[in-house]
């Protein structure tokens, strides 16, 4: 049988960078075949996402020009399309790591939470109401049952 993935095609529309942090994933192609299963699993067409790891200052910069919030986050998308998945995803590690401590859990584990819930948020999945946010939270279980592997070195 020959497997789904990688397909280079898609895998090759997920890139990753960084600035101003020293983060680095040890398996890039395992997280980007993950981030396309659940884009395929939501039925969109992945056109082109990037990831960009950063620390809270530059991701506070980002929300201050941006979108007028003078508050700390751990993730900020930007989506450029309504049809296809495409779009910049932020992420401050700095906040991940603090997230991992306040809610018990590994640092792997609330890094893969917060890159999906970038790619749902592309999706067209909310988190305003309390509604959505649980919503948001169970679609981001299910899709952490899909991780096959560890991403982070």
């Amino acid at each position: 049988m020959i497997p789904d993935f990688p397909n280079p095609e898609e895998t090759d529309k997920i890139e990753f960078f960084t600035e101003d942090v020293d983060f680095q994933i040890k398996d890039e192609v395992g997280i980007q075949q993950w981030i396309s299963e659940v884009i395929e699993i939501e039925r969109f067409q992945l056109t082109k996402l990037s990831f960009i790891f950063c620390s809270d200052e530059y991701l506070h910069e980002i929300n201050l020009k941006h979108l007028n919030h003078d508050t700390y986050t751990d993730i900020i998308t930007f989506p450029y399309s309504e049809v296809n998945i495409e779009g910049d995803i932020f992420i401050s590690i700095d906040r991940v790591k603090e997230n991992a401590k306040q809610f018990e859990t590994s640092f792997e584990n609330e890094f893969c939470r917060v890159v999906i819930h970038g790619v749902l948020h592309l999706c067209g999945y909310g988190d305003k109401t309390p509604a959505e946010k649980a919503s948001m939270r169970s679609k981001e279980d299910d899709c952490l049952a899909l991780r096959k592997q560890s991403f982070i070195a």
